[in-house]
C-alpha cells in the first residue's frame, strides 16, 4: 500500500478537484461537504484526464465524451465506456490529507464492477437480441445487480460486439481490436454469445424467439436492440461491385483496401460520410461528396459550422457537389466506373460509399404485437419497456421519452445513449427500475479535430456562436425560443460536458445569458 500526502486540509475548499501524483500515476482528489474522496483520474473510455472535466456535486464528467463517474465510489453512471474507475481511501492525519493506494489499482485506469455468476437453481432466462453496446451493458448490469439466471446475447454478426463508431474513423481496424469485451470476459461472467444467428420471429405469447437456423429460444425477459440497417436507395447500378454501405468491420476493411489510390464518391455529408472522407482524403486518388443539402452537417450543426467543416475538408482535397444527388451508377464488367449526378455532372468512381442514413432493423417484429411507429421504431417508456409484458427495447431502434424535451418521444442514435438504454433495461429486469434520465452526447473526429455536442437540438430556431471558427476554437449554443437546447464546441473543453451535467441535473441555460458571455452559467454547477 502506497501513501501520499496531498496537502493540508486547510489547503482545500469544498467543490475543489485536484490531480495528485501517486507513484507516477494520476489520482483525482475531491473535497465535497467537508469530506475527501479519491478516484482514478483517467476516464475509463479513452483515458481523458477527469480533473479537466466537469465536476458537479457527487460526480465528475469526462471532458472528451461525457462519461460520468461517482466521486465517492468511482462507479460509471453515464456513458460511453463500460468500466468504472478505481477508488482510493483517504485519511486525515494531523491536519494532512493522505491518499492510500494499492499498486494493482493504481496500475489500471479501469475497474469492472463485481458481478455474480449463473446459479444452477435459477431457471430464469434473459435473451438479448442484437450485438451492440446496449445489450452488452444490459448483460453486465444484470450480473452486477445480482441476476443469477441465464443470459444469452444473439447477434447476426460473426464477431464479438465491438466499438462500431470506430469503423468510420479507423477503417482498416480489425474487429478483435475493437471488441467491447473478450471471449474470456463473457465466459467468466456466464454471458452466452450466439454469433451469426438472426432472429426471424418474436412470439411473446409463447415467450420464445425463432432463429434463421430453425432453432428456438425461450425467455422470461427479452431485450431487443438490433440497431439500424443502411438505407438503400433505388439507384440504377447500385448493385455494381464496390458500391458499399458501411455497417460492419468487413465493410470498413473492404472500403479501405479498395479505395487506395482510387476515385471515391461518398453519398451523404453527415457524420459517417464526412468521417469516411477524412479517413480516405490522403489515401484515395480523389474524394467527392454528394448531398442534397448546402453544407456538411447542415441539419445538425447549422450553415456556419457546416461551412467551416466544408473548408476544412476542401483544404485536404475533398470536393463537394451539393444540392444534387446520384441519379445512376455506370460500370464496366460489373465493376463501378462512374456516378452520374442529377445535375448532369459525371464523376469518376471506382468506389462509392452510401452514407445516407439507416432505418431501424425491426422488420421481424411486424407480426409480434410489439408497438412500432410508422417509421418502424419501437415505442418504449421511461424504463425501456414495450407495450408487451417482459419485453424491452433499447438503442437506435427505439423512441423513448427524453426528459430534457419534456418527455417527448424521440429517437436518439448515439453510442452513449445506447449504453444508457441497456443499463436502464437491465435495472428494470433486475427489479430495480430507474427512469431514463441521460442527456444526449456525441462527438466526431476529423483531421485530428474533435467537435463535441450535447442536448437535443431538433427544431432549434437560432444559433449563438462564440469564439472564432477560423482559429478552431468556438462554442455554439442552439436555442429554441429563449432556451438553449443543445451545445457544440471545438477547442473549448469542458464546456459541452459542463452543459451536459447542468442539463442532467435539471438545469437550463437561457438565450439571454449566453448572448454576451459564453460561460457565465457554468458557476451554477456548484449549486447542485
Amino acid at each position: 500500500m502506497i501513501e501520499v500526502v496531498a496537502g493540508d486540509v486547510s489547503d482545500f475548499t469544498d467543490g475543489e478537484t485536484k490531480e495528485v501524483d501517486v507513484a507516477e500515476q494520476k489520482v483525482l482528489l475531491v473535497k465535497e461537504d467537508g469530506q475527501f474522496y479519491a478516484i482514478g483520474n483517467k476516464c475509463s473510455h479513452y483515458g481523458a484526464p477527469l480533473n479537466k472535466g466537469a465536476y458537479c456535486k457527487g460526480v465528475v464528467r469526462c471532458p472528451w465524451h461525457g462519461a460520468c463517474f461517482n466521486i465517492k465510489t468511482g462507479d460509471i453512471e453515464d456513458f460511453p465506456g463500460l468500466d468504472s474507475v478505481p477508488k482510493f481511501p483517504v485519511e486525515i492525519r494531523d491536519g494532512k490529507v493522505v491518499i492510500k493506494a494499492d499498486q494493482a489499482a493504481l496500475a489500471s485506469a479501469k475497474r469492472v464492477k463485481p458481478m455474480v455468476k449463473k446459479a444452477a437453481d435459477n431457471n430464469k432466462s434473459v435473451v438479448l437480441i442484437g450485438g451492440g453496446p446496449a445489450n452488452v451493458v444490459c448483460a453486465e448490469t444484470l450480473r452486477q445487480e445480482g441476476f443469477t439466471g441465464k443470459i444469452v446475447i444473439v447477434s447476426k454478426e460473426n464477431c464479438l460486439p465491438y466499438d462500431r463508431i470506430k469503423l468510420s474513423k479507423a477503417m482498416s481496424i480489425k474487429p478483435e481490436e475493437i471488441a467491447l469485451r473478450s471471449h474470456q470476459f463473457y465466459d467468466e461472467h456466464d454471458i452466452e454469445i450466439l454469433l451469426s444467428k438472426e432472429v426471424t420471429k418474436v412470439l411473446p405469447e409463447d415467450k420464445k424467439i425463432e432463429l434463421n437456423d430453425g432453432s428456438e429460444l425461450k425467455y422470461d425477459s427479452l431485450v431487443i436492440a438490433t440497431g439500424g440497417q443502411p438505407r438503400q436507395l433505388p439507384i440504377p447500378g447500385s448493385d455494381l461491385k464496390n458500391v458499399y454501405s458501411l455497417r460492419t468491420p468487413h465493410d470498413a476493411n473492404s472500403i479501405a483496401e479498395n479505395a487506395q489510390g482510387k476515385n471515391v464518391v461518398i453519398m451523404g455529408s453527415s457524420f459517417i460520410g464526412m468521417e469516411v472522407a477524412a479517413f480516405l482524403a490522403d489515401k484515395a486518388a480523389s474524394v467527392s461528396v454528394v448531398d442534397l443539402v448546402r453544407v456538411p452537417f447542415q441539419l445538425t450543426l447549422g450553415e456556419e459550422l457546416g461551412s467551416y467543416m466544408k473548408q476544412m475538408h476542401e483544404s485536404k482535397g475533398v470536393k463537394f457537389y451539393f444540392e444534387t444527388s446520384v441519379k445512376e451508377f455506370n460500370g464496366e464488367d460489373g465493376q463501378l466506373k462512374e456516378a452520374v449526378l442529377a445535375n448532369g455532372t459525371v464523376l469518376p468512381a471506382d468506389v462509392c460509399i452510401m452514407g445516407v442514413g439507416v432505418v431501424p432493423a425491426t422488420g421481424f417484429l411486424k407480426e409480434s404485437g410489439i408497438e412500432l411507429t410508422a417509421r418502424g421504431f419501437v415505442t418504449v417508456n421511461k424504463n425501456m419497456k414495450t407495450n408487451i409484458e417482459d419485453v424491452y427495447a433499447a438503442g437506435d431502434i427505439v423512441e423513448f421519452p427524453l426528459f430534457t424535451a419534456d418527455g417527448q418521444q424521440v429517437n436518439i442514435q448515439h453510442w452513449q445513449m445506447a449504453h444508457q438504454h441497456g443499463r436502464i433495461a437491465g435495472l428494470s429486469i433486475a427489479g430495480k427500475p430507474q427512469d431514463i434520465r441521460s442527456v444526449p452526447y456525441f462527438w466526431t473526429v476529423q483531421y485530428g479535430k474533435s467537435i463535441r455536442y450535447t442536448g437535443y437540438g431538433f427544431g432549434y430556431d437560432d444559433i449563438v456562436l462564440h469564439g472564432d471558427v477560423e482559429e478552431n476554437k468556438f462554442v455554439a449554443y442552439y436555442t429554441k425560443n429563449d432556451q438553449v437546447v443543445a451545445v457544440a464546441s471545438l477547442g473549448w473543453d469542458p464546456i459541452v460536458s459542463q452543459a451536459a451535467e447542468l442539463m442532467s441535473k435539471g438545469g437550463t441555460i437561457s438565450k439571454e445569458e449566453i448572448k454576451e458571455q459564453p460561460d457565465s452559467w457554468v458557476s451554477r454547477l456548484k449549486s447542485y
